[in-house]
């Protein structure tokens, strides 16, 4: 096996193999709109919300229209698309009422994305709001195992988060103890994000190994299955959720790309979420596919 002088690239095959990179776009004029939105500015996969980022109401899936989003993704070879839950979404509240409406949201949530094509469904753990971390677990694991009740259907993904507050995902272990919790765990993974790592403390700037290292110890890399690119607007351990356009903040490029290209995280799809409207994700595409083209010249 020949090895490679890139941090992270171990095998020359691996040089070649297809890099999935996108953003978070809009889906306001329909999944075909934005399958084609995306494939005109670079991207090979997108990620949208799955229903009112800061509601609850989610539009009636209209099948044609997910039908011809297919076909865009097929004859362009997209990777697998993220479906991101609403950010009222806290199954671990200290109140009834909201974990109630959560839960009715990711139950909902996962029957919607099962008639999607190869989507993988993201949620953030939530906030325990001052009931103490075992707590806000508990909730947590028991509304997954009483809406997962069998190994198939879509990924559900928990996002590791930045630490701030009483939120619940910013360590590893606290990602694992809830899948570990939940009974039918086959299809439930992680969705990293790199501005929530490195403001939660793991250093993927100077140590990405490490980092990766301590993820496969806490719930095995094979559990993730989708990363968020983003810089950091915060220093590194900030616990602070500020995500910065690539290029700004305490996370730069060659970092983020050192990420993508990793092949321990090979086939995944690679998602922006920084500030920006489309020509700033068109812009950021662009650079990150030559700054890759560039280093598999280097190793060829």
């Amino acid at each position: 096996m020949e090895q490679t002088n890139y941090p992270g690239i171990h095998r020359r095959e691996y040089i070649n193999i297809m890099i999935y990179i996108g953003y978070h776009a809009s889906i306001a004029k329909g999944f075909y709109r934005a399958a084609a939105e995306a494939h005109s500015i670079g991207a090979n996969t997108f990620q949208f919300f799955s229903r009112n980022p800061r509601g609850g109401k989610a539009k009636a899936l209209d099948l044609v229209d997910i039908s011809k989003c297919a076909e865009v993704l097929k004859e362009n070879n997209f990777g697998p698309l993220l479906a991101h839950a609403p950010y009222t979404l806290n199954l671990c509240s200290d109140r009834d009422d909201i974990r109630a409406f959560a839960f009715d949201l990711l139950r909902d949530d996962i029957e919607r994305i099962k008639q999607l094509p190869d989507t993988r469904y993201l949620f953030h753990p939530g906030s325990h709001v001052g009931q103490g971390i075992e707590q806000g677990i508990e909730f947590i694991v028991d509304a997954m195992n009483a809406i997962i009740v069998d190994d198939e259907g879509p990924w559900v993904l928990l996002e590791g988060m930045s630490g701030k507050g009483s939120e619940v995902g910013g360590k590893a272990e606290e990602l694992a103890q809830i899948i570990q919790g939940v009974k039918h765990n086959k299809k439930v993974g992680v969705c990293i994000d790199t501005c929530h790592m490195h403001a939660a403390g793991y250093d993927i700037v100077n140590d990405l190994e490490g980092v990766l290292k301590e993820m496969d110890k806490a719930f095995g890399l094979e559990k993730i299955k989708g990363v968020h690119i983003n810089g950091n607007m915060n220093e590194l351990n900030s616990h602070k959720d500020r995500h910065a356009v690539l290029g700004t903040g305490s996370i730069g490029v060659d970092a983020l790309v050192k990420v993508i290209l990793h092949e321990k995280l090979a086939g995944l799809p690679f998602v922006l979420e920084t500030p920006n409207e489309l020509d700033g994700y068109a812009a950021e595409i662009k650079m990150l596919r030559a700054e890759i083209k560039m280093i598999r010249n280097e190793t060829k």
